[in-house]
């Protein structure tokens, strides 16, 4: 709703309520009770088709960016906590070897692990045998990343970060008193 309103493709009416809803949203501080705070979030994984006045408007802009090792690691824990997981598993070397891969991308791998069985039934069943490495690594082989790290998209959110994002060029920094 809040793209950059001077795309020649778009319709009129859409230009005039991105336009009305800039001058009538109190963007600097919202109107409440002295004892009330308003938290406006927002998110897009399109952060460059914002209009200009918006990220004027937004004092935070944060990039959430694929998940590293670490994290992918909580992630599998996540996913698998309620899987019967045999004791080779390490979580840490399956998360190392699923570089640049999203938190469903890694959901995507566990379903593949299964080797297209159906879904267990709620009591155990004897022809499932718990999860393995060898599970994990057959899984790595069908499923790859949705998105590469270098892709095109990848690299414009990046830029878009350096000059608007909490990490770019817009960071304040803490005064020096020393020069």
């Amino acid at each position: 709703m809040l793209s950059q309103r001077e795309n020649s493709q778009e319709h009129e009416s859409m230009r005039k309520m991105k336009t009305e809803f800039m001058m009538n949203w109190v963007w600097d501080g919202l109107h409440t009770k002295d004892t009330e705070r308003v938290l406006l979030l927002a998110a897009t994984n399109r952060p460059y088709d914002l209009d200009e006045a918006v990220i004027r408007r937004l004092p935070r802009r944060l990039m959430v960016d694929l998940p590293d090792a670490a994290n992918r690691a909580k992630i599998l824990n996540v996913i698998l906590e309620k899987e019967d997981v045999s004791s080779d598993v390490d979580l840490d070397a399956a998360a190392s070897m699923t570089d640049g891969y999203s938190g469903s991308d890694l959901k995507e791998q566990a379903a593949a692990r299964a080797q297209g069985k159906p879904a267990p039934p709620l009591s155990k069943s004897s022809d499932l045998h718990p999860l393995n490495m060898g599970d994990f690594k057959n899984a790595y082989k069908r499923v790859h990343a949705s998105i590469s790290s270098e892709s095109v998209n990848m690299s414009a959110l990046r830029q878009w970060n350096e000059l608007y994002g909490e990490g770019g060029s817009r960071r304040k920094e803490a005064p020096s008193y020393f020069l």
